[in-house]
């Protein structure tokens, strides 16, 4: 942690998760209401592009830095897949047992509503995973100085 309090690092590594499982799940869940997709369809598409954002907003900083597509990616997938998954299980439930979130429309207040709530809740999970790998030298610690500048050219 090199100083920096766990707790604000951990704050940091799941609003990082969040965004990128926010983009892919809003997307994934908004294609399947517009098109009417099958509701398990609907919930396969979030999962697959939540963990596409998540892992590609933690992988383009890691590349910027000249690091080689693999190591990134390997890096990138120890850092992130706990923190994705346990968002991903918790904000796809909070939807599916909500009485019609998934077969609401675009223009329904409980689509968003059960969406927004489905991503708090799945934040305020996923912190005390965050701050477990980073107390223990893993997740987002594996990354954090490729995402904020401490490292350059590896």
């Amino acid at each position: 942690m090199h100083g920096m309090n766990v707790n604000k690092l951990a704050i940091s590594a799941t609003l990082h998760c969040l965004t990128g499982c926010s983009i892919g799940e809003v997307a994934g869940m908004v294609a399947g209401a517009a098109w009417h997709l099958d509701n398990t369809l609907t919930v396969v598409i979030s999962i697959i592009l939540a963990f596409f954002f998540g892992y590609s907003l933690s992988l383009l900083p890691i590349l910027r830095t000249g690091v080689s597509f693999w190591k990134a990616t390997k890096l990138v997938l120890a850092a992130d897949t706990l923190s994705i998954l346990t968002m991903e299980i918790v904000d796809n439930l909070v939807v599916i047992v909500i009485p019609g979130a998934l077969d609401a429309g675009l223009l329904d207040g409980l689509f968003w509503a059960s969406l927004a709530l489905s991503l708090f809740l799945a934040f305020w999970v996923a912190f005390p995973v965050n701050r477990y790998l980073l107390l223990r030298g893993k997740g987002h610690a594996l990354v954090h100085e490729y995402h904020h500048g401490d490292r350059a050219n590896h």
